[in-house]
């Protein structure tokens, strides 16, 4: 817990991923206990309201939060006519994966447990990799999160201990959770806000998921599970 009362280190960034080089948000409290980064869904980016408040009670908590664009300016351009790149879950995989290596080669974060915060489509990106890493990826949170769309194997593959947080109105995403769920073998859970429709945007909803994600992580990026190589290639 960051109790010292220091204002956290907050420092824009480009981050190189393939061709591309995408801006984020990487905020360091100080003495963090591992570092979170956001995978957004579908047509957000790193400004996203609902994330940011979910990272300020991470960085209240000791950890460390790494907000980034999946898509470059000229993608977001194309995608808000096409929506071919919001719903592309392999090339959102890959930009997370590069943004995973870039963060844990920083200064400051190399010896940090690293966490995965995914939101709608990001879920599967963020399942997906973290079945690639292996225990490289200390934990998974997903907010009304699509990780069916990373498929059973990838779900099995998952090591990282995994909460998927869904809304209690949010009935068609309840049981694409709930299958998930089925195919995950890691240590896991299902946590319902009552009430809550797919955004969260009931008073005290995203609040409420706030303190489930901030209290997973600070449990397991505290206490990360031994690392060894990668899992699997999903």
């Amino acid at each position: 817990m960051n109790l010292s009362g220091q204002v956290p280190a907050a420092f824009e960034v480009r981050i190189p991923c393939g061709e591309a080089r995408l801006y984020g948000d990487l905020t360091v409290p100080a003495d963090a206990i591992g570092v979170v980064l956001f995978v957004h869904g579908s047509g957000s980016g790193r400004h996203s309201a609902r994330n940011r408040l979910v990272a300020d009670k991470l960085q209240q908590a000791g950890i460390a939060t790494l907000l980034f664009d999946l898509l470059t300016a000229q993608e977001e351009q194309t995608d808000m006519h096409t929506r071919e790149h919001r719903f592309d879950i392999a090339l959102l995989t890959q930009r997370l994966q590069d943004a995973t290596t870039w963060a844990m080669a920083q200064p400051g974060l190399q010896r940090l447990p690293v966490g995965y915060f995914g939101a709608s489509t990001g879920s599967a990106a963020a399942i997906i990799a973290a079945a690639r890493l292996g225990r490289q990826i200390a934990a998974v949170v997903s907010r009304g999160g699509r990780p069916d769309l990373a498929g059973p194997v990838a779900l099995a593959a998952v090591t990282a201990p995994t909460l998927l947080i869904v809304g209690g109105a949010d009935h068609g995403v309840i049981q694409l959770n709930e299958d998930s769920l089925a195919h995950l073998r890691c240590d896991k859970r299902m946590a319902i806000v009552e009430g809550a429709t797919h955004l969260f945007e009931e008073k005290g909803a995203l609040e409420a998921v706030a303190e489930l994600a901030a209290a997973w992580f600070g449990t397991h990026l505290a206490h990360p599970q031994p690392a060894e190589a990668p899992a699997v290639k999903a």
